[in-house]
């Protein structure tokens, strides 16, 4: 595999697992009563930006660790 397909597989494979898991966390924060978009810094605002952030970085990781799975396959 060259170089720039390697780069340009890491790069896609880390977006959408980091926008994948930030959504995800998103609409479950949501379902929860935690409103992202909530005026002020309430708790429920304060939450929904935590369980987004978390959700982000757990995707990225799920991600990756795809991609290493299948490096070793390769």
């Amino acid at each position: 595999m060259s170089d720039t397909s390697r780069l340009l597989k890491e790069g896609l494979s880390d977006a959408i697992g980091f926008v994948g898991g930030a959504l995800a966390a998103f609409w479950i924060a949501r379902a929860l009563g935690f409103d992202l978009f909530a005026e002020g810094y309430g708790s429920g605002s304060i939450g929904a930006v935590i369980a987004v952030g978390l959700g982000g970085g757990l995707g990225l990781q799920i991600a990756r660790r795809w991609r290493a799975a299948n490096a070793a396959k390769d």
